[in-house]
């Protein structure tokens, strides 16, 4: 379901309804998890399916091979993540700020950092947002897809079912796995994105000043050890598997919904 597959035109969803399938997903799921990446999902599932069409179409490759959702899964977050990273970093400096607070609102926010640190304060961490984010997003699409491929051939009873906890299933391990390998970079990106925001972060204790990706990396091994670049990951996969897993099985069951809701109609 997830992604063009050639081999089921009549089965396939329109892309009207692949983004409303997205957007209601990503709305249930966010709703749940983390609201402010709403946005994101709903340009990420909409990009994926043209792309992995895209795809198919110019090359004649197999929509189901895991490259092809590797690659395409990648570059559909890198167009979501350039959309939204400014939303992104408004909500690491509003959840690093200690007391007193330093933005009260997200308006007075933008204009403060605006003022004070120019329009490029936005795309702080950008460069490890983009190297994190096409591994991360797209070992999400091919480990789903892969995950999927062995619970068929463990439940080949339940290898029909669609939108159920197969999908929820697949997509926490999908989840776990994208988030382990990319999560240090993750960690550089927050790290950056604070940057120049030390006087609001004074309460908790010391802090550091990164001067870019590569010395925020070296002062990490330096100071924390190779530890270092996985603090904070038992919380981060718990809620990774959740939001990828709820993600995957909303987008499933709302495909569903929408093929069987078009059938009756016609």
């Amino acid at each position: 379901m997830v992604g063009y597959d050639p081999k089921a035109d009549v089965r396939n969803n329109s892309k009207l309804e692949v983004a409303v399938a997205g957007s209601v997903s990503g709305f249930v799921t966010r709703a749940l998890i983390s609201p402010l990446d709403v946005i994101k999902i709903r340009f990420q599932f909409l990009s994926f399916e043209q792309l992995t069409e895209l795809v198919h179409k110019a090359h004649k490759l197999s929509a189901h091979e895991y490259s092809i959702h590797f690659l395409c899964g990648g570059l559909s977050a890198c167009a979501a993540t350039l959309t939204v990273h400014p939303v992104d970093v408004l909500r690491t400096r509003f959840a690093a700020q200690g007391e007193p607070k330093v933005y009260k609102t997200l308006r007075d926010a933008v204009s403060t950092m605006y003022r004070t640190e120019g329009p490029l304060v936005f795309y702080k961490g950008l460069a490890p947002t983009m190297i994190a984010i096409f591994p991360y997003a797209g070992l999400q699409f091919s480990c789903y897809r892969s995950l999927k491929h062995a619970y068929n051939w463990v439940f080949p009873a339940d290898q029909n079912q669609t939108g159920t906890i197969k999908s929820l299933i697949c997509g926490c391990g999908a989840g776990v796995i994208s988030k382990t390998f990319t999560y240090p970079l993750d960690l550089f990106k927050k790290r950056l994105q604070v940057g120049g925001f030390e006087h609001a972060r004074s309460s908790f204790g010391q802090v550091r000043t990164y001067k870019g990706l590569l010395d925020c990396t070296k002062q990490v091994m330096q100071h924390e050890g190779m530890r270092g670049f996985f603090k904070g990951l038992s919380p981060s996969l718990l809620k990774a598997s959740l939001s990828t897993g709820f993600m995957f099985f909303w987008y499933e069951f709302f495909c569903n919904l929408l093929y069987c809701i078009r059938r009756e109609d016609s």
